[in-house]
């Protein structure tokens, strides 16, 4: 749960900075902290989807990454899991903006915005059942980082209501973190290596959408981190 605590403590801090500055922050400057977080977004993908090549991994690891990811992009484009994610981001910002008379609420838009850029992402599932199963929360910590500058630029427009995604993120990741000791006998060696290196692909797909090269549509990916192991465990059996 560190990871997930000093993840929560960024987005505050990067909240409370943000409203302070607020519109006095040009967006030329909001522009460069998103194409900061991009490149640096881009560096973590990279990193971890090099776990295929690590210890316990075999010349098969990245045939399984390759696997899940297009397994996983497939069925999540078929099922339609960013479409439903958006879905369900606007509805919940139309009830919260429904209890001002129907004006539009910036607080309900931050808190929204915010949470499902923060954790919705295979940055967070992949740090924080890393955090669960070897208490390595490095990842996490790197993620409140960005997380922290990011809700810098987001504040500054939409106000207070992006701290209250801190809410969401510790709900869902620390559900993550500490669910993960279920899978402690099934994510190890190579499984963890291909869940790991298929979640730092998707990582790098997130990367290019902030740098608005190209919306990928990661969350359609995200049965990738299921699928990759799993093809670890089928072949395992047979």
């Amino acid at each position: 749960m560190v990871g997930t605590l000093i993840n929560v403590g960024t987005v505050l801090a990067g909240t409370a900075i943000g409203t302070s500055v607020g519109g006095r922050l040009p967006e030329r400057v909001q522009q460069r902290v998103l194409a900061g977080l991009g490149m640096i977004t881009l560096v973590i993908g990279i990193d971890l989807a090099l776990a295929w090549g690590g210890k316990d991994t075999s010349t098969s690891t990245p045939l399984y990454v390759l696997g899940g990811v297009l397994l996983g992009g497939v069925l999540g484009e078929v099922v339609g899991i960013e479409r439903r994610l958006e879905a369900l981001g606007d509805r919940v910002q139309a009830r919260l903006a429904s209890g001002g008379g129907g004006a539009h609420s910036t607080v309900s838009e931050g808190f929204v915005t915010a949470s499902l850029l923060f954790c919705v992402g295979s940055l967070t599932v992949v740090g924080s059942i890393q955090d669960g199963l070897t208490g390595d929360y490095q990842t996490l910590a790197t993620m409140a980082v960005l997380d922290g500058f990011a809700a810098i630029a987001l504040a500054a427009t939409l106000g207070w209501g992006v701290g209250l995604a801190a809410v969401t993120i510790l709900v869902v990741q620390g559900a993550i973190t500490l669910g993960a000791g279920l899978f402690e006998d099934i994510l190890v060696g190579e499984a963890l290596a291909v869940l790991t290196s298929a979640g730092g692909v998707t990582i790098v797909g997130i990367a290019l959408k902030l740098l608005d090269i190209k919306d990928v549509k990661v969350g359609n990916f995200l049965p990738a981190l299921v699928i990759a192991p799993a093809l670890v465990g089928l072949v395992s059996l047979l």
